[in-house]
C-alpha cells in the first residue's frame, strides 16, 4: 500500500511539472502571436523556472530514497540538464534576446514536455502494476 502512495505522489509531482511546462509554451505562444509583450512573458516565465527545476530535484531525490532506482535514473538526465542550465546561468529568459531565441526555447520547453509525459506513463503503468499486485495480496 505504502508503494501505492509513492507512485500516486509521483504522478502528481509529475502532473505538476507537466501544468508548469504547458504555462511556460502558452506564455510563448502567446508572445510569438503578439498577444503579450516580451516583459510580461519574460517575468511570468522566469517565475515558474526555480520551482520547475526544484520540483524536478526533488522528484529525482523522491525516487532514490523510495528505491525505484530506474526512474531515478531515468529522472537524471533531466535534472543534469536543469543543473547544467542554472550553473551556466542560462536558466532565465532574457527580455532583450527573446525574440531571438523564441524558436529555441519553444523546443526546448517540448523536449522537456515529451520527456515528462513519458514519465508520466512510466509512472501510471508502475502505479497500475502496484495496485493489481496488491490486491492478488
Amino acid at each position: 500500500m505504502v508503494d501505492l502512495f509513492i507512485w500516486l505522489s509521483s504522478f502528481f509531482i509529475l502532473v505538476a511539472l507537466l501544468v508548469i511546462l504547458v504555462f511556460q509554451l502558452i506564455c510563448l505562444a502567446d508572445l510569438e502571436f503578439d498577444y503579450i509583450n516580451p516583459y510580461d512573458s519574460s517575468s511570468r516565465i522566469n517565475k515558474v523556472v526555480l520551482p520547475e527545476f526544484i520540483l524536478q530535484g526533488f522528484l529525482c531525490l523522491f525516487y532514490l530514497l523510495t528505491g525505484h532506482w530506474v526512474m531515478s535514473l531515468l529522472c537524471a538526465p533531466y535534472l543534469y540538464y536543469n543543473v547544467t542550465l542554472y550553473t551556466r546561468k542560462q536558466h532565465l529568459v532574457d527580455v532583450t534576446e527573446i525574440f531571438n531565441l523564441l524558436h529555441w526555447e519553444k523546443k526546448q520547453r517540448i523536449c522537456k514536455l515529451v520527456y515528462v509525459v513519458v514519465l508520466i506513463f512510466f509512472a501510471i503503468f508502475w502505479m497500475i502494476y502496484t495496485a493489481l499486485e496488491d490486491v492478488d495480496d
